[in-house]
């Protein structure tokens, strides 16, 4: 019960925080977005909206005005200048006094309407916003030139006369606005075109009332910008067009009210994110509590009832498909049945290895019990009446207790190098080795042996060296197990011939003998520790251990080993080193 209610907590907790964090990512994704589009629409419509939103955004302290400084940085980078006045007429905070231009200090009631009229002061347009914010009204007035306006007034007055376009520069007036890209209309007060020339490509044959003043309160929404000079006199208009271009992306710090409404987003989204989170944490929770029983069965070494019954009716249905809150894990399920599989199988290997092991050691227990008994026995002998052996029966009898005792000393040896083998590389010490000339000392040995006369030797070499990485004291061990065993177990007269050699890119050993050979189960069980293939009460010399430290010392250098046998036909093992 406690690992079902922590499973379930967790993921409950998870998949909420997973909730919070994707609302939180949309809702910053959102802010970032809407801020963009609102910086991008203010930088292209700048100035016409920005008075409004500098003037929302001041702030004051003391009585002073302050500003945003990167509504103070735009207004310097775009050349234009920014003045607030209080009530009383006098200017309380400006930004950017321009050079060209003095700016009153104060201004007087006649000045503001004639500013708030005309929409000019001096050659610059200016953009007035009246605010409340504060005790008193402020007016924000923000001034900047048009080059545009500049150039329509500077063409007014070139090729103007009475309102109209001059009819002897009318071509040449057509030709300057063609090659600037802009386009004039003279439109008289009834709202018709009189004369037009220049680039027609970004002028409409006919406005509606309020078309002109769309184009200029929102420039970024039209492909061209608009500018209009009124002769008062003539009542005419002539309106300029060019070719809009916007500026870059303003990083402005306010947020429009698009984002209470993704707050509001948020919350519904976090309140359904509550539920389903539930929801999920019982449906991918059940599984894993499901595994969790497997866990504890296979802990206990219960591998064959992974599974309960109860358990195969929740993932199985009655006809044998997997149910679909567990399909999501049928790779996970599959692989714990052949991970049980695969442990039920090392665990029966490992009940082997201990009976083996147990075999093992009542042979090994035998073997010393036997010349230990012997040892014992004679010891008692020559203890009680040493006065009644003669000579000849005390060498009798001190002779078996050393043959008895090498033979226990080989025993003990043989121990001690499979435990150093168990080490593997660890304990080589791998030179440049002459395998040829190794091997033929090593049955150069047995040859110059006068015991060994009645077995004859042969050895085929290469007459070139052949040079391997290899422990050369290990090696010689290794020889004189096989061509000991080949002795050992084969009558005199046989034949053993020793061939050295290359085979596939590797250094190749054959010991080949003509004798008894071996069965087939004394095959299989040839590199078994403390096999002989004979009876344990047969006079056998040697431990039982031969083969399988040759198998081991072959291993150690990263070779292998193989050995073809047959009864009465003889016996073949070839050994395989890597240089």
């Amino acid at each position: 019960m406690k690992i079902q209610q922590r499973m379930a907590f967790h993921f409950t907790y998870q998949l909420i925080f997973y909730a919070l964090l994707l609302v939180a990512v949309t809702l910053v994704a959102c802010i970032m977005y809407f801020q963009n589009m609102n910086n991008n629409e203010i930088r292209r419509n700048f100035p016409v909206g920005a008075l409004q939103l500098i003037a929302q955004e001041a702030s004051s302290k003391d009585g002073a005005v302050r500003i945003s400084p990167k509504w103070s940085k735009l207004i310097e980078e775009k050349g234009m200048w920014l003045q607030v006045v209080n009530a009383e007429g006098e200017v309380i905070y400006g930004v950017n006094p321009t050079p060209h231009y003095v700016l009153p200090a104060s201004y007087s009631i006649a000045q503001l309407l004639e500013i708030h009229e005309t929409r000019t002061l001096g050659t610059y347009i200016v953009n007035t916003q009246l605010n409340f914010a504060f005790n008193e009204p402020l007016l924000y007035m923000l001034g900047y030139q048009s080059p545009d306006l500049d150039q329509l007034v500077a063409l007014f007055d070139a090729y103007g006369k009475q309102g109209l376009v001059r009819s002897a520069a009318v071509p040449l007036l057509d030709q300057r606005l063609r090659e600037i890209g802009s386009y004039l209309q003279v439109i008289d007060p009834a709202g018709y075109t009189v004369q037009d020339m220049g680039e027609e490509a970004y002028a409409q044959k006919a406005y509606r009332p309020l078309d002109i003043l769309a184009i200029q309160q929102s420039p970024s929404n039209y492909d061209t910008t608009i500018v209009a000079h009124r002769d008062k006199p003539s009542g005419m208009t002539w309106v300029l067009y060019s070719p809009n271009a916007t500026g870059g992306p303003l990083k402005h710090p306010a947020l429009d009210t698009a984002t209470r409404g993704l707050v509001w987003f948020a919350v519904l989204t976090l309140l359904l994110a509550v539920p389903l989170s539930i929801w999920h944490g019982y449906r991918y929770g059940q599984p894993l509590i499901l595994f969790a029983g497997w866990f504890e069965r296979m802990r206990r070494g219960q591998y064959d009832q992974v599974l309960t019954a109860k358990d195969m009716r929740k993932v199985f249905r009655r006809n044998g498909t997997m149910r679909i809150r567990y399909r999501l894990y049928k790779e996970v399920i599959e692989a714990f049945y052949q991970m049980t599989h695969q442990l039920a199988r090392t665990e029966k290997e490992r009940v082997r290895l201990e009976n083996a092991q147990t075999e093992w050691m009542s042979g090994i227990s035998h073997d010393l019990r036997t010349p230990l008994a012997t040892i014992q026995g004679y010891g008692y002998m020559l203890e009680s009446l040493p006065e009644q052996w003669s000579r000849e029966e005390m060498r009798a009898m001190g002779a078996t207790i050393r043959e008895k005792g090498d033979y226990m000393l080989e025993l003990i040896s043989d121990f001690s190098l499979i435990h150093q083998l168990k080490q593997g590389k660890s304990i080589m010490q791998l030179r440049e080795t002459d395998l040829d000339e190794m091997v033929r000392r090593s049955v150069l040995k047995y040859v110059n042996d006068a015991t060994m006369s009645e077995y004859q030797f042969h050895y085929v070499g290469d007459e070139r060296p052949l040079l391997i990485q290899a422990d050369e004291t290990w090696l010689q061990r290794l020889m004189d197990n096989l061509l000991s065993n080949a002795v050992k177990h084969n009558p005199p007269g046989v034949v053993i011939t020793v061939f050295v050699g290359m085979m596939n890119d590797k250094a190749c050993i054959r010991v080949i003998d003509n004798g008894k050979g071996m069965d087939e189960e004394t095959l299989h069980h040839l590199f078994n520790r403390y096999y002989r293939g004979t009876n344990t009460e047969e006079p056998t010399d040697g431990s039982g251990l031969g083969m399988s430290i040759a198998k081991s010392i072959v291993e150690a250098h990263g070779g292998e080993i193989k050995v073809l046998s047959k009864v009465w036909q003889g016996t073949k093992i070839e050994i395989m080193l890597p240089f």
